[in-house]
């Protein structure tokens, strides 16, 4: 087990229970799909032609091509503070940048929403 990737995970403790584990891993590939349409988004907003002022949808898609980012650095960060807590008999970890990506979202809708009126 000791070559398993990435060992600063697997390293640590005893195996859980592999449902747990599974359970985690469909987590991370929730946050994978949810930066992934993230990313979608704000590169649409660019390549369509969207009836929104240009300052305004410009600023919209960096906002969610940022979040989608985040997203996925969230997707690592969070199955891995997750997988070690398992392992080591832990409280679960909150997801560190759930806030973040909700603010996000809402300052890019506003954002085109005030594009779309402006």
């Amino acid at each position: 087990m000791s070559n398993r990737f990435p060992r600063s995970v697997y390293a640590r403790g005893s195996e859980p229970d592999p449902r747990f584990s599974l359970a985690n891993e469909r987590t991370f590939l929730a946050w994978v799909r949810t930066s992934l349409a993230l990313l979608a988004a704000g590169v649409a907003l660019e390549a369509l032609q969207v009836p929104i002022s240009p300052g305004f949808r410009l600023a919209s898609a960096i906002v969610f091509v940022l979040l989608g980012v985040l997203a996925a650095i969230q997707a690592w960060i969070g199955w891995a503070r997750t997988e070690q807590a398992l392992r080591e008999n832990r409280p679960l970890p909150a997801p560190s940048t759930g806030v973040a990506i909700v603010g996000g979202v809402i300052v890019g809708v506003v954002l085109l929403t005030l594009g779309f009126f402006w």
